[in-house]
């Protein structure tokens, strides 16, 4: 598939079937997604895998029982992959205390870096990922851990310091999914924006 065609087909997948991904299939992905730019080529993201019945302890920690009867996508819970792009701030602070890197300040402390690019990098890990998956013939969705994340890391062995831009859940879009539109899962979407709306050239 070429990558434009791959960049156009991207969409967000909220409706999965149970079949596992193939394990080949998980590896090329992970493959292309470690292979992104980072400052100071740090490498400062890691992929926490959870496949099959190890999905249960994702969503233990992250929909408790009682609020899943009035969850608005009860097909993402089918997904038979979840993988948490998980940055790592020290690793940064560590890279640039090195004598090539020292020059800059940066190695003090996480606080020392304006913008925080573990959590760049390790997004641009996640947007490989899900480019990834539409190469694959996949479905996936992006989303935000909001609740008991500490508890989760915790269980996951996660070690201090490491913290997840969010989850991607991965699988077998279902066929009713397949059929539905780009963007069919809110009536309040807006349209994208126009090329001219985003550029702005030479100043505002």
């Amino acid at each position: 598939m070429e990558w434009t065609e791959v960049v156009g087909r991207r969409r967000m997948t909220r409706d999965f079937e149970t079949t596992a991904v193939e394990d080949d299939v998980l590896l090329r992905m992970l493959d292309r997604a470690r292979r992104v730019p980072s400052a100071g080529f740090s490498q400062g993201t890691d992929f926490v895998v959870l496949r099959g019945a190890d999905t249960a302890q994702f969503w233990e920690h992250t929909l408790p029982v009682e609020s899943r009867a009035s969850f608005r996508w009860p097909g993402l819970l089918r997904a038979p992959l979840i993988v948490l792009p998980i940055a790592d701030a020290p690793a940064y602070v560590e890279r640039y205390n090195r004598p090539d890197k020292q020059a800059s300040g940066l190695g003090a402390a996480e606080g020392a870096w304006p913008v925080p690019y573990w959590f760049i990098d390790t997004g641009m890990a996640a947007m490989v990922l899900l480019h990834a998956v539409v190469e694959e013939g996949l479905g996936a969705l992006f989303f935000g851990i909001f609740n008991n994340e500490e508890a989760l890391l915790a269980s996951l062995g996660v070690p201090q310091g490491r913290r997840p831009i969010g989850a991607i859940a991965i699988g077998h879009p279902t066929a009713a999914e397949r059929a539905q539109p780009s963007g069919h899962n809110s009536s309040f979407r807006p349209a994208r924006r126009a090329l001219d709306d985003v550029v702005h050239y030479g100043r505002w």
